[in-house]
């Protein structure tokens, strides 16, 4: 990477940057891909995982509800005539 690189990204990223500021972030560049670089060179080979493997979903099963007002309004923690009573929102 070179000054010119780092010139196009701050133009792409509409920034306005200072010789000195371009020469940090060069340097900063330089530092994060070669940190890329050694990741990259780390052989992993025939990684196996160190936790079972299963399936965690369970089966869908239909169950009968049964809904109605009077059951709902029942549950309902504060309710007055028939009708859920509720906090005010602004």
């Amino acid at each position: 990477m070179n000054i010119k690189d780092v010139e196009n990204l701050a133009e792409l990223a509409k920034l306005d940057m200072s010789g000195e500021e371009k020469e940090a972030m060069l340097k900063d560049m330089d530092s994060i891909l070669g940190y890329v670089k050694q990741i990259e060179e780390v052989e992993v080979g025939d990684v196996k995982p160190s936790y079972d493997v299963y399936n965690v979903w369970r089966e869908d099963k239909i169950e009968p509800r049964e809904f109605s007002k009077e059951i709902i309004t029942e549950e309902f923690p504060d309710k007055q005539d028939g009708f859920l009573k509720v906090k005010k929102i602004l």
